[in-house]
């Protein structure tokens, strides 16, 4: 994009149903950027994020994006198959994006968020943070300089967890890249200090 933006929306408009759950939305997101976004439960902050990713179309306004850049959407349900290890659900993400295929790039991964001694065990027998975790360590293998769209990325990580997000989001936007995500608990980043997006205050009349 011309102006430096990884994403730019304006004049933005999501509806569900009958309701409109925000509307006149501007938002520009450049490289480097960390993005809060805030707001009750029902006033979009997942409806924005698949807006933003491409997998729903607004209800009014456009959006434009860096073709160049990659957009990582990680929502709430964490696509991993009981049936499949720790490291065949990691190798099946990471090609489902295109990413990092290779086997010490995904062995490093799972040392990152603590899930090497469990590669292989089934998924089955994990605990809720635990597979967030394996959701969560396709970003290591991922672009650097990508967009990654994160919805409550930090549900059921225990402190371990959390600690290795927060390190892995910071070094993602010192190289260049970008994140946009919701969070109902507070952020333990400084820097970048994160922009804040408060969806109560956009307008839905």
């Amino acid at each position: 994009m011309s102006d430096g933006s990884v994403v730019a929306a304006t004049g933005l408009a999501c509806r569900r149903g009958e309701r409109v759950l925000f509307r006149d939305l501007t938002l520009t997101v450049r490289p480097g950027d960390i993005v809060w976004v805030r707001g009750a439960n029902g006033q979009g902050k997942t409806s924005l994020l698949r807006l933003l990713a491409g997998l729903a179309p607004p209800a009014a306004g456009q959006i434009t994006h860096d073709v160049q850049r990659e957009r990582i959407y990680v929502g709430h349900a964490n696509a991993l198959k009981d049936d499949l290890t720790v490291a065949e659900s990691l190798h099946f993400l990471t090609r489902l994006h295109g990413f990092d295929t290779h086997a010490d790039a995904q062995e490093r991964a799972l040392q990152r968020f603590g899930l090497h001694s469990r590669r292989h065990a089934p998924v089955r027998t994990l605990s809720q943070g635990q597979r967030r975790r394996v959701a969560l360590a396709r970003l290591c293998t991922a672009p650097a300089t990508a967009l990654w769209l994160l919805d409550e990325p930090f549900d059921a990580l225990d402190i371990e967890g959390v600690a290795a997000l927060n390190d892995l989001l910071v070094e993602h936007a010192a190289r260049g890249g970008s994140v946009l995500l919701t969070s109902h608990v507070p952020l333990a980043i400084t820097t970048p200090p994160p922009t804040l997006l408060q969806l109560d205050q956009v307008a839905t009349a």
